[in-house]
């Protein structure tokens, strides 16, 4: 088990992961349609640093919220220069598999990190909340997001392990009904962590009206579910860089 699932996927053939190229091959994950999504976050990446910290965090009590900031400042300019040079055809032709690990982190940033972000920062403006509130809760939903990480993970792996990921003329039903089972779990652990952190929250929010505790509730969902979908990203990268097929010609084929 040495390594976790990238070293033991060097067993398995390109067939195994042959359902995950199906997004390729619709080119809804090509060079081109990335290049041209990535030059589009140019401007959601700029407009959620804004909101994040001159509007979420204006009158939040978060502790070091200008050290964050600035980290956070120089890591969004990076990703915006990577962004609009790896939209230029020139350049993601020849590092195609570079642009696509940059669109993972990107929409990790974009969706995940500046969402979790802006709940943080809307509790931190809670009445009655301190300081030693918000540090214990930030560490338990940063726990509760490693758990759903590993959980995927693991699942993702017995389902690579069994061929789920096959292409086959009878794969596609099995597969359906395999991942069923192999989402109880995950949705058991899930929907357990989220409601004992709602718990934990609203014991502190009891003053809060209903469309605050919405604006706090719904970034939590969505950073969970990048967290959810960060391993299918992950083991597609390493399809890239290991299968030739996995990759688009000059032509985009």
């Amino acid at each position: 088990m040495k390594g976790g699932i990238f070293i033991i996927s060097k067993k398995m053939s390109v067939e195994d992961f042959a359902v995950l190229r199906e997004s390729l091959d619709s080119g809804r994950q090509s060079p081109k349609t990335i290049g041209d999504t990535l030059l589009l976050t140019v401007l959601l990446q700029l407009l959620m640093f804004y909101v994040t910290y001159f509007i979420s965090a204006e009158s939040s009590i978060y502790p070091n919220i200008g050290r964050i900031q600035s980290i956070h400042l120089y890591v969004t300019a990076v990703l915006v220069l990577l962004s609009i040079i790896f939209s230029i055809p020139s350049i993601y032709k020849k590092m195609e598999k570079t642009q696509y690990l940059i669109s993972i982190i990107v929409s990790q940033n974009l969706f995940g990190v500046f969402l979790y972000l802006c709940a943080l920062f809307l509790v931190g403006e809670a009445y009655g909340v301190t300081e030693k509130f918000l540090v214990n809760f930030t560490y338990l939903t940063l726990l509760f997001g490693v758990l759903i990480f590993i959980v995927t993970s693991i699942r993702f792996y017995v389902l690579l392990k069994k061929g789920k990921y096959r292409k086959d003329s009878t794969g596609d039903e099995l597969r359906a009904k395999f991942e069923t089972k192999l989402y109880l779990p995950a949705m058991i652990i899930g929907s357990v962590g989220f409601v004992f952190i709602l718990q934990y929250l609203f014991s502190r929010l009891e003053n809060s009206d209903i469309g605050m505790i919405f604006y706090i509730v719904l970034p939590f969902l969505i950073f969970y579910t990048m967290l959810f979908i960060l391993p299918e990203q992950l083991v597609i990268l390493y399809c890239k860089c290991r299968f030739k097929s996995f990759n688009f010609n000059k032509r985009d084929y």
